[in-house]
Formats: C-alpha cells, structure tokens, sequence
C-alpha cells in the first residue's frame, strides 16, 4: 500500500491546526473522507438529486439506480447472499435498536437470556437492557480475562438453552480486541440462539464475510469506513428479516393502507419508510469502492503493523498506562497518564495539532472494569504513518513533563 499516494486522496489532512499540520488519530471515532467520496456525493446533488422508488421520471430513475447500486456493493463487501439482506440505517445504533426491539422483543420472554459482553458500546447494551426489561429476559455477561479479551470456555459457560441472543463486538473500541465472532456464533448456534455482530469497529479495518462468521444479523456504520455520516447497515439472514415486523411506519415501508389495518412491503423495504438518507447511500457505495482499490488485507496489515509500533514506543513513556492486549488487536491505543486527567491529555495534545479522543468512549460499564473514570483514546486508520506515531510519542512525553513540573 503505498501510504503517500492515499494520504493525498483526503483532503482534510492537508491543513495545519493550532500552527501544527494536523495529526488525525481519532478515526474509530469517525474517519476522514477521500476526494472520491466527496465527490460522488457531491455528483448525486449536482446530477441526480431526486427521491428514490417514486417517480417515474429521468432524475428519479438515476436516484433509485444510485441507491440500490449502493445496496448491492454492501451485499457483495459483506459477502451477503443477496441485496435484499441489506437495510440502510441511519448506522451501528439504529440497526442494533431494530434488532434488539423488532426481533428479540418478540421472540424473548420471561426466563429467557440474551448474553452480551462488559466491553459493549452503549449502542450494543443500552437497546439489549430495555429488550430484557420489555420482555422478563434475563441479560447476561460474559466475564472479560484480565487483559479483557474473552475465553471460549467462559462463553461456554454463559450461554445456555435459555439464550435467545447473542450480541458482541466484533472489534472493541477501547481495547482494540478482535472478538472470536466465528466460535461464539457456533456456541450460540449449538444452544438455538441467534448471533448479532456490533461491526461498527471491524467493517473499516478488515474483511468481513458474515457468511463465514455465522452472524446472523451484522450491524455497521458508514462514518467510520470513509463515508459520510448518517447512513449505515444491517445485514440479517433472510429468515429472520421476513419474521421481523418493522419498527417505524410512514410512506414506502407499506404494501396496502386501509383506514384499520395495513400490510408491509417485502424486504428490505419494510425496514426503510420515509425518505431514506439517499447520497448518504450513495457516499458508502463509493467509500467502498476506494477501500477495495485499497484492499482490505492491505489495510488491516498496515494497521497492525502502525498498533504494535504505537504500542512500543508508547512503553517507553513512564508512567503511561495503555489497556487490552498487546497481541492481536486493531489500530488503536487506549491509555492513560499518571495524575494527568485524559481530557487535559488531549486539549494539550491539540494545541500541537494531534487530535485524539479522551473520555469515556461510550462504554461506561468498561470503564469501571478498568478501573477508571476515562481514557485517552488513539485510533490509527490506512492514511496513517509512523511519523503520526512519532508526533503522537513526543507530544505525550512534553506533556508529561509540563503537568509533572506543574504538580511539583
């Protein structure tokens, strides 16, 4: 991957902040779009900008074009068997809040189960916490080891006959841990429940084939893989997808209205009433695109390769602390410095022009099993480098030692 030739495709990373080039290290957050992106939305408001599946005019034909183009490039990313297993969301939350309220508030009841892990995003606990107070089900935690990734003999434990639901992370965002989605998905198989993949944090930075993950529903976000905000995905196995009853009515999800009663469209259209986020669509199916030319195992190498010189050079900072495992994990760093609270971490980190993310980070409940009321967060994505890194390392040690000299 040639890393100069990407970097000039991102517009936004050729610009100084606070008289300092800008350093991005805060893409699990959201990441930073190429031209080609920009570009592609910009086309669709300039050329085709109409509604989509409605008239039957020339602009509102390219639309629907544009738009269930789009839906056929996240079927083929995520290897899915067919466009139709593909629902445009507003993103991860959105589709993990349909799941959660129009599958698993209908099939749960009292003394049911729905297992999920301590290291969820709010998006995929929250939404599993109201399913089981909504239906008497019992919620479930698989324990975290101490470098919080998870042990298959703990997931075998916790899963049982009563389970109805699984629900984890592919990808951590505070630990960077690559979850063994493929084995749990078997264990929660083999005990009749259903498996949900949170892919907010693994579609941007490696392949995914849900098929071969045995996920049966797989949520993800735009933002974070190079496209714009307010569009997303939910992938379901075609099964449950027909079984489900849509979540929110209006015009387009309906087959007939009668003034007592009404009947749905088939999928995925049911899941999508109203006006659907178009050149959001059409954004992702060019943020796919770019990723492609890039080439996912590129990307997932390189990042890897920019975790574990992060991780090293970090080590040599006293008294940082960073958390998860040094070994297989994705492109970020999570850590903190003694005695410096994380958010003066990264307002002094941006008066250098590096922008991280400090704070909770959506896991609150991770947040106490660490230990801790926050964490500085650094997230590498492909227009990464070493020399990113090595800003990162020198900033950190100036501001260890201002705060040291201010404390003494």
């Amino acid at each position: 991957m040639n890393i100069h030739a990407v970097r000039e495709q991102f517009p936004i990373l050729h610009q100084e902040v606070n008289g300092h080039p800008l350093v991005y290290l805060d893409s699990a957050a959201s990441s930073q779009k190429p031209r080609s992106v920009i570009d592609a939305v910009s086309r669709y408001y300039e050329l085709d900008n109409a509604n989509v599946h409605r008239g039957v005019h020339t602009l509102g034909s390219r639309a629907t074009d544009a738009y269930e183009g789009a839906r056929e490039k996240v079927a083929a990313f995520l290897n899915a068997e067919s466009p139709e297993q593909i629902i445009f969301t507003r993103g991860t939350t959105t589709a993990l809040n349909l799941v959660a309220t129009g599958y698993a508030r209908s099939v749960c009841g009292e003394g049911d189960e729905i297992v999920i892990t301590p290291m969820e995003h709010h998006s995929n606990l929250i939404p599993w916490q109201q399913a089981a107070k909504a239906t008497g089900a019992t919620l479930k935690y698989i324990p975290l080891q101490p470098d919080g990734t998870l042990s298959l003999e703990d997931v075998e434990k916790t899963i049982t006959p009563r389970t109805k639901v699984v629900s984890v992370t592919y990808v951590s965002n505070v630990l960077g841990v690559v979850n063994p989605i493929k084995a749990i998905a078997e264990i929660a198989h083999r005990a009749g429940a259903i498996m949900v993949v949170d892919g907010a944090q693994s579609t941007p930075h490696k392949r995914v084939d849900v098929q071969d993950l045995g996920a049966d529903f797989y949520a993800f976000s735009g933002h974070k893989m190079c496209a714009p905000t307010g569009i997303g995905a939910l992938y379901g196995k075609r099964t449950l997808l027909e079984n489900m009853e849509p979540i929110e009515f209006g015009g387009e999800m309906i087959d007939f209205v009668e003034l007592y009663d009404s009947t749905w469209k088939d999928i995925p259209y049911r899941f999508e009433g109203g006006t659907p986020v178009i050149a959001g669509a059409v954004g992702l199916g060019a943020a796919i695109d770019f990723l492609e030319s890039v080439g996912l195992d590129e990307i997932e190498q390189h990042e890897r390769r920019l975790a574990a010189y992060a991780y090293e050079r970090l080590s040599t900072i006293e008294g940082l602390q960073m958390y998860g495992p040094k070994e297989n994990r994705v492109g970020l760093i999570t850590f903190n410095l003694d005695d410096v609270h994380p958010h003066d971490v990264a307002t002094v980190l941006d008066s250098k022009g590096i922008a991280i993310r400090a704070g909770h980070h959506c896991c609150q409940p991770l947040m106490r099993w660490l230990n801790v009321s926050a964490t500085a967060r650094a997230s590498f994505y492909l227009y990464n480098t070493e020399s990113d890194i090595d800003h990162l390392t020198d900033a950190l040690i100036q501001t260890k030692e201002f705060f040291g000299h201010a404390i003494g």
